[in-house]
Parts: C-alpha cells; structure tokens; sequence
C-alpha cells in the first residue's frame, strides 16, 4: 500500500500542477481577451463618434454648399433684370386751354425677354419744369435703368 501511494502521490501532485498551471493561463488569457475586447469596444465606439461627427459636418457642409449655390443664382439672376425706361412729352390742347405731361414708360425684362408689360405713368408739367429730373426720380422699379435712347437706334411708333 505505502508502494502504491509512493506511485500514485507524484502522479497526482502532476495532475494538479497540470491543472493548477492550465487554470492560471487559462485566466490570463481570459484577461488579454478582455482587454482586447474592451480595446475594440472604445476603437468601434471613436470610429462611430467619428462618423457621427463627419455624417453631420457633410451634412452642413451640403447645406451650406446648396444655400450658396441658391444665393449666387439668384444674384446672377436679379444681375441680369434690367429696365427699359422711354419718355416722351404729350400736349392736351381742350379748346382755350393746353395742357402739357410728360409720359414715363417703364418696363422690366430679363436678358432679352420682357417680364412686364409697359407701365405708364403721366406727370403733368409746370412751366419751367426740369424735365430730366422728374425722369430720374420718377421710377417704378428700384434698379439701374437702362434708358431706350441708349439702345440701337430702331423705328419706334409713336
């Protein structure tokens, strides 16, 4: 009996420092796991706040990017309305009594296409009236106007 425990007693301690050994990497190996986990967990969780983050500056960035696209064409677009001013004076003679205006026409256009029909408006004129003033202050539309007698001389109907 005291043989077979001399046999079986360094088998078991060997059993047991086998196990005992397997145990202790087995626990470190589960705390590099751990930590390897909680390493992806903080890189997914950046990666993600990142994108987060880049979503919503492109976001704005697109937003700021299509308000500028709308603002500078509309400037183009308000750049190229122009109005087409012409005057001329009228005499209303009623038997004894004569009545001199002046009509101012207005109207707006873009490029080349008019927007407006003709707006008239007829002032009537003292003596002595400075003609060309009344022509600038009196204005419809709150723009440079390009004035008719600037453009190619044309047949024009009177």
């Amino acid at each position: 009996m005291e043989a077979a425990l001399w046999i079986l007693l360094p088998g078991f301690v060997a059993v047991a420092s086998g196990l005992l050994a397997w145990f202790v990497t087995q626990s470190r190996m589960d705390v590099k796991l751990a930590e390897q986990r909680e390493l992806l967990a903080e890189t997914r969780g950046a990666i993600a706040a990142e994108r987060q983050a880049m979503e919503a500056s492109l976001k704005t960035a697109i937003r700021a990017a299509e308000e500028t696209a709308k603002r500078e064409a509309f400037d183009r677009f308000l750049g190229e309305i122009k109005v087409e001013q012409r005057h001329y004076t009228r005499e209303n003679r009623m038997l004894m009594n004569s009545r001199k205006s002046l009509v101012l026409q207005e109207r707006m256009y873009f490029r080349n296409i008019p927007l407006s029909d003709w707006i008239e408006h007829e002032i009537v004129l003292d003596d002595g009236a400075d003609l060309e003033r009344l022509v600038r202050d009196m204005t419809v539309f709150d723009k440079a106007v390009v004035s008719i007698a600037d453009a190619p001389k044309r047949k024009q109907l009177a």
